[in-house]
């Protein structure tokens, strides 16, 4: 039994830091690195390549709607060809930085508004999913698990992974609860660490109301900026690997 442990990282920006991506990155198998659009700059996004190469983590992009003020968390009136063209630019921007500090990128997900409209709406997962096969077919698309963002990914003939998350919580119908609503967060460490077991070793997750709701996943999600992600993160790891869990990078999960 094996799982990524990825993050959402590299999201400074100027100025301005979020999160301690020098520690957190220590925890994970995954690297999700912000490329321009809600948030990161060259030098945030060469710094972030550069930690994941010395440190052994998988780096993939994370590209999200192009609007630094909103961080991403609002959904814009894109077409789908404009969706599309957005995730190409910032996948270049990425990985030219990249290949820069020789590091290549394993996967792209999606951020934000961005990866929750590409949940349910199948137009949208589809320009997601076409922009990365055009770009690169060997990089994984990550994805809610059950979504229309896997589907669409497997129709493109990509490689996908089933992302679950640890510290959000969920419906009845495995989406996820909207941050504005009561419960949405889970800010209670050890009860992060019962839902990614009872996710890792049982498929199952109970919802923000107590219905058990069958999910697999292949990846767990730990979001860099909230507040103690690397504790929580180490804390995670460690009990995943007491329960029997081997935690591994995305690319290995493929092989």
């Amino acid at each position: 039994m094996r799982m990524d442990l990825n993050v959402d990282c590299g999201e400074s920006f100027g100025a301005w830091t979020l999160g301690d991506d020098a520690t957190v990155l220590r925890h994970v198998t995954s690297a999700n690195i912000a490329c321009g659009g809600h948030a990161g700059d060259p030098n945030v996004m060469r710094c972030t390549l550069r930690l994941c190469r010395d440190l052994g983590v998988s780096a993939g992009a994370h590209p999200g709607y192009p609007d630094l003020q909103g961080f991403g968390r609002r959904a814009l009136p894109l077409a789908p060809d404009e969706i599309a063209n957005s995730v190409l630019v910032q996948l270049g921007a990425l990985e030219a930085l990249a290949r820069a500090e020789g590091v290549k990128l394993a996967h792209v997900k999606p951020h934000g508004a961005l990866y929750t409209r590409a949940a349910a709406d199948r137009e949208i997962a589809d320009a997601i999913a076409g922009a990365v096969a055009v770009f690169d077919r060997r990089l994984i698309l990550v994805g809610l698990a059950g979504s229309q963002l896997i589907e669409a990914g497997r129709a493109a003939g990509l490689h996908v992974a089933r992302e679950a998350f640890v510290d959000r919580a969920y419906e009845v119908d495995g989406s996820l609860r909207a941050r504005h609503l009561p419960g949405a967060l889970i800010d209670d460490v050890a009860r992060g660490v019962a839902q990614a077991l009872s996710i890792a070793l049982r498929g199952e997750v109970l919802s923000w109301d107590g219905a058990r709701v069958r999910l697999q996943a292949d990846t767990l999600c730990i979001h860099g900026d909230t507040p103690g992600a690397a504790a929580r993160a180490a804390q995670l790891r460690r009990a995943l690997e007491e329960a029997g869990v081997g935690v591994s990078p995305l690319p290995a999960l493929y092989v």
